[in-house]
């Protein structure tokens, strides 16, 4: 069993009704093994429970704690959000995933983050900081309520960007106008990119022209973590391949996500049935954590 020692809401999303959740997990032998780049997968039921993974956004060795950063976007996302400091988590296993390269560099690493994309981004920034990198991390959402882990990307960067949406917070506009000012004024060695799929396209894009080595995260269409339901199949240089077993990283240039973007679709009416339904039952009551 895993016990939760913190909980947190980050930000809370009124148009969509959804929270992002800060959870603090006692896991010694993941904190004291696991990598920049890597996730887990756990389960709120031993039995029946739905397998989720999630990118470690944070840990500590020697205390024995990784750090979970979610979304409730479906029904065991949202049941794991109503768990208390004192309750254990049953199934949590990993570092699962080939973990991001680490390397020292002479020039700039840039890390974009969108949205909830800042939890997985946070580990590789840091990572890069503690080598001494110089790191310049640029994080965005629609609104400033939005925002999430400021102060932990400020933490592992020489310079933080913010950027919103509708301009209530930082700079006005979206992640790929700071991206572009920063290769036209300096060099960057490499770019990693982590967020909605339609956020890191256009990362791509943008960094294209510069010529500047991108990684992105395809996290979000996992499922399942072992390769075994097959569901975060992802075109990679014309090639299939999956992202729990094969990534999650991967060279952004390379990757379709027109298909991705398609193929995460693909059960969505189902999951918010499913989450409209875990909604009703958890405010009646009805519906146990």
């Amino acid at each position: 069993m895993h016990k939760i020692l913190e909980t947190r809401r980050l930000s809370h999303d009124a148009e969509r009704e959804q929270d992002v959740f800060y959870f603090k997990v006692t896991a010694p032998e993941i904190a004291r093994n696991r990598k920049a780049g890597q996730f887990i997968i756990f389960q709120i039921d031993e039995t029946y429970g739905e397998r989720i993974p999630l990118t470690i956004a944070d840990a500590n060795a020697e205390e024995g704690w990784i750090a979970l950063v979610f979304q409730t976007v479906g029904a065991t996302t949202r049941k794991f959000s109503r768990f208390k400091v004192g309750d254990e988590v049953p199934v949590l296993v990993g570092p699962l995933g080939s973990p991001t390269k680490i390397e020292k560099t002479e020039n700039t690493i840039l890390c974009v983050g969108g949205g909830i994309g800042v939890a997985p981004l946070h580990p590789i920034a840091q990572a890069n900081h503690n080598i001494g990198n110089h790191v310049i991390s640029i994080i965005g959402a629609r609104t400033k309520d939005l925002l999430i882990l400021e102060d932990m990307m400020k933490d592992a960067s020489d310079e933080l960007i913010i950027v919103t949406d509708d301009g209530s917070y930082g700079h006005k506009g979206v992640v790929t106008m700071p991206l572009k000012e920063i290769c036209e004024r300096e060099k960057v060695d490499e770019i990693i990119a982590i967020g909605p799929a339609i956020m890191m396209k256009f990362c791509v894009e943008a960094a294209r022209p510069f010529n500047v080595p991108i990684t992105t995260s395809l996290n979000t269409i996992m499922i399942d973590g072992t390769g075994m339901c097959g569901c975060c199949r992802v075109k990679v240089g014309g090639e299939t391949k999956f992202v729990c077993v094969d990534g999650p990283e991967f060279d952004g240039y390379k990757v379709d996500f027109d298909n991705m973007m398609q193929r995460m679709t693909s059960f969505r009416d189902r999951e918010r049935e499913a989450d409209h339904k875990c909604r009703i039952g958890l405010d009646a009551g009805k519906v146990g954590a």
